[in-house]
């Protein structure tokens, strides 16, 4: 370089002043001048800080004017030389250059002031080489000064300047980022996520992305030991700055696909992560950086399958869908296993449930295998089974089921394919329409029903079990229960089926209960003359609704199939009175009226079940003696009674006002009159003599001795009120069995006018006007007519009920329109309110 590289001075690490060479004597003059000595304010060199810039300032070796530009000010990082031999930055003439050309003034040299003839620039290569040696030498010692300051006994702000030279060397080039890693600088800055400073902390993390970005050497050596492992911790800082640097940080490591791994297989990182992209507290920056690290590390399967535990489900769902075979087969496999909410079973039927469907048609065995366990986990819910009706899963769900050879499903894997058969027919849909078979066959074709049940019978208990459940979900529905029934009648198959109560599984038992519930209403008898069999399912119904546990869904659909068989069958009421199932059924209500059993949702339905199969027992008071003896043993009126009053249960009320009825008809039967003496021979002559004595303590109705437990007198059990109380419920099935009761107060062999007088106390006349009134249902109307004629023939009821219309016009209008026999009623009744003319007095009884 010769003379012209003047030293301006040896600088300690100490010293803060750098000295800028004098440009004093070549001072430019005029607004040429100005303008050159405004550039050293104007002049960008960068945005470092004070603070920053400090430690970079510290220089071992000397420095030189001619490493300056005389523009900037600034040590030159690209020199070039004018044709007068002027050397400048060249990022700073060509500034210059260009500004002089927009201001229009002549291209001069901004030292000298004198005019160029070219705006050439020549490199001033030496001089380049020179100052980078220079810069190597000093950012070596510089570095090296950081590296003793990142130690535990330095200060915070020692700390602190190192790590920022440290950042700001590695901005400036690659190549710095490899010095830093050969100075052992990485394993240094990682101590420091450690400090006990969250500044340091901070920084440290900060610092990290800045070496290791674009940089997979760096990476590499921070990927080993446990950096990572520390880093994902910074993650559970809440709302701190510790945590947005670690997630920028993690993000930039997340680019090596090596490291999506590492990152991955840290407990908790994934789960983490997914939070934060749904944070409503982390800021912008900080969810973005967690959704861009998450998208990478989307390029280890380990760690889509971690999204998927967590809720990130959709990276999953798209490989199911757009993946290569192997990793729709891994990806469908791991979804079978997943444990998912409903509504996220829908998004999922709707994502790749037609992908699944596809691959159960198409597919290899292991993939049709790992299609069916995922579509079994998401076909579960009412909504996503819906979703793959639409997409199609009914036709290939039965071939699966139905075929036969070489290409048949393992028995294993048709048991699932009957899971997911009767997980789908357990929606709400219309079956009856949807084709899955040759010749228009749909679920319940006779064919297709036919072969269920020849699939239920050749199977084992587990498979058998799921195509019991696929028949009770179509035969739980009013559009397909016809069909289904009349295919089974076809088949010869209730036997069969009945058999199943006495399988030892309990899903098998289960299932085959319930299908029998559904299918009581309409084959009730030929269930009940398989039950009366000598081989016992009856006593195995009865089995199950004794067991003392909790209440089961196998409790409530064994006592909803006995309540559902013919209710007069008496061979069925005999061999239940043989057996005790009544007793029982007494017990099972007592006690879920003391309060002494639980079971959710199916107390409910068993409650009404046993209180229907117990009122079975009044309908056979007249043939059976035996059914007497128990009513009174148990003294079932008075727990009727008391279930009059079980209010929001219409079914019990209906069927406790139903068995009252039925006991009350049996009172007139069951009341013991009076023993009177026989008349005298005085009586005989004289008619004063033959006067009865009055007798005390009879009933006002029966004319004897009556009591609730020994004749069922609804009097005496003071049940009156109750069902009255009653004929206002909104359940018209509920109002037509309390008038059923009452109306036994003023049938023949009692006594109707002390009935009436009853029903008068009991403030009953209005409300039975009322039901006749409202016409709500034909059998209600029915019932009305036959009570309000019985009360129209007392005279003073009569004389009242005439001054109302209403009641006329109702009476008329079931003259005109009702049934036969209720308009001989109602014309009776026309009578009494003298609507109609009596003309029994005018012809008299001849004969």
């Amino acid at each position: 370089m010769g003379s012209s590289l003047k030293p301006v001075g040896v600088w300690a690490v100490t010293n803060c002043n750098l000295r800028q060479p004098s440009l004093s004597c070549c001072r430019p003059v005029g607004d040429l001048g100005q303008m050159a000595e405004s550039w050293h304010g104007n002049y960008d060199t960068g945005s470092q800080s004070d603070d920053s810039y400090k430690f970079e300032r510290l220089h071992i070796e000397p420095i030189y004017d001619a490493f300056f530009c005389p523009l900037t000010k600034q040590v030159m990082r690209d020199p070039v030389t004018l044709e007068n031999g002027q050397t400048f930055e060249r990022e700073a003439i060509e500034k210059w250059f260009r500004e002089c050309k927009e201001s229009g003034r002549k291209l001069v040299c901004p030292l000298t002031l004198k005019e160029l003839k070219t705006a050439d620039l020549k490199p001033s290569i030496a001089l380049r080489n020179t100052i980078e040696e220079w810069n190597a030498r000093n950012e070596a010692a510089q570095l090296d000064m950081a590296r003793k300051s990142l130690n535990p006994s330095s200060s915070e702000s020692e700390v602190l300047l190192a790590l920022k030279y440290v950042q700001q060397i590695c901005q400036k080039s690659r190549s710095n980022k490899h010095v830093a890693r050969n100075a052992g600088l990485i394993p240094m800055i990682v101590d420091m996520l450690k400090n006990g400073s969250r500044k340091v902390r901070c920084k440290a993390l900060e610092t990290l992305k800045t070496v290791v970005e674009e940089d997979s050497d760096n990476k590499e050596i921070l990927a080993d030991g446990d950096t990572v492992r520390t880093i994902v911790k910074f993650l559970s800082h809440e709302q701190s700055k510790e945590r947005e640097e670690a997630v920028s940080l993690l993000y930039e490591l997340s680019k090596s696909e090596a490291l999506c791994e590492k990152i991955g297989s840290i407990n908790g990182a994934i789960l983490m992560l997914v939070g934060m992209t749904t944070s409503k507290s982390d800021n912008i920056l900080t969810v973005e950086n967690a959704e861009k690290t998450l998208e990478n590390l989307e390029k280890c399967e380990n760690n889509v399958r971690q999204m998927a535990e967590n809720g990130r489900l959709q990276p999953l769902l798209t490989q199911i869908r757009e993946g290569p075979p192997e990793t729709k087969l891994s990806m469908s496999n791991f979804l079978g296993e997943l444990v998912l909410d409903n509504d996220i079973k829908v998004l999922v039927a709707k994502s790749v449930g037609s992908s699944l469907i596809n691959i159960l048609r198409t597919g290899n065995m292991q993939s049709r295998e790992a299609a069916l366990k995922a579509l079994n986990q998401i076909s579960s819910c009412e909504a996503s089974a819906k979703v793959l009706i639409e997409a199609g899963i009914l036709p290939s769900l039965v071939k699966d089921l139905f075929t036969v050879g070489t290409n048949q499903l393992p028995m294993r894997l048709k048991e699932v394919a009957a899971t997911i058969l009767a997980n789908v027919v357990n929606s709400d849909y219309d079956f009856d329409s949807i084709l899955v078979g040759p010749d228009h066959q749909t679920l319940v074709s006779e064919d297709i029903v036919h072969n269920l049940l020849h699939l239920i019978s050749n199977t084992g208990p587990a498979i058998e079990s799921k195509l019991l459940q696929v028949l009770v979900g179509l035969t739980s529905s009013p559009s397909t229960v016809i069909s289904v029934v009349a295919a089974i009648k076809s088949s010869g198959a209730i036997i069969s089926l009945v058999q199943f109560i006495e399988a030892p599984q309990k899903e098998l038992r289960v299932a085959s209960i319930k299908l029998l519930q559904n299918l009581s209403p309409h084959v009730g008898q030929e269930l009940a003359d398989a039950l009366r069999g000598t081989v016992g399912q009856l006593g195995s119904l009865i089995k199950v609704i004794s067991e003392n546990i909790a209440i089961t869904d196998e409790q409530a659909a064994a006592i909803g199939l006995l309540a559902e068989l013919p209710e007069r069958d008496l061979g069925l009421a005999r061999q239940m009175l043989d057996d005790g199932a009544f007793k029982l059924v007494y017990s099972r209500v007592v006690k879920i009226r003391q309060g002494g059993s639980k079971g959710g949702r199916f107390v409910t339905p068993f409650l009404e079940g046993l209180v229907r199969v117990l009122a079975r027992v009044t309908l056979v008071l007249a043939d059976e003696q035996d059914a007497i003896a128990l009513c009174r043993e148990l003294n079932l009126a008075d727990l009727f009674i008391e279930l009059l009053q079980t209010n929001g249960l219409d079914n019990v009320q209906m069927s406790s006002a139903t068995a009252l009825e039925n006991l009350s008809q049996e009172s007139k039967n069951l009341t013991r009159l009076p023993e009177l003496p026989t008349p005298g021979f005085c009586a005989s002559i004289f008619p004063c003599f033959s006067q009865q004595p009055a007798i005390n303590g009879l009933c006002r109705l029966h004319r004897g001795t009556c009591s609730l437990k020994e004749s069922f007198c609804l009097l005496e059990g003071q049940a009156v009120d109750k069902l009255v109380a009653l004929l206002d419920h909104t359940n018209e099935k509920v109002v037509e069995a309390a008038l059923a009761a009452l109306s036994t107060l003023l049938d023949d062999g009692v006594d109707i006018e002390q009935g009436v007088m009853l029903l008068c106390e009991a403030e009953g006349v209005k409300p039975i006007l009322d039901v006749l009134l409202e016409k709500r249902t034909e059998n209600l109307r029915r019932r009305a007519v036959w009570v309000v004629e019985r009360l129209l023939r007392s005279d003073e009821i009569a004389y009242e009920v005439s001054g109302d219309p209403n009641v006329s016009t109702a009476l008329v209008d079931a003259f005109q329109h009702a049934d036969y026999r209720t308009r001989q009623i109602a014309e009776r009744a026309l009578k009494h309110v003298d609507r109609l003319p009596n003309f029994s007095g005018v012809f008299p009884n001849v004969g």
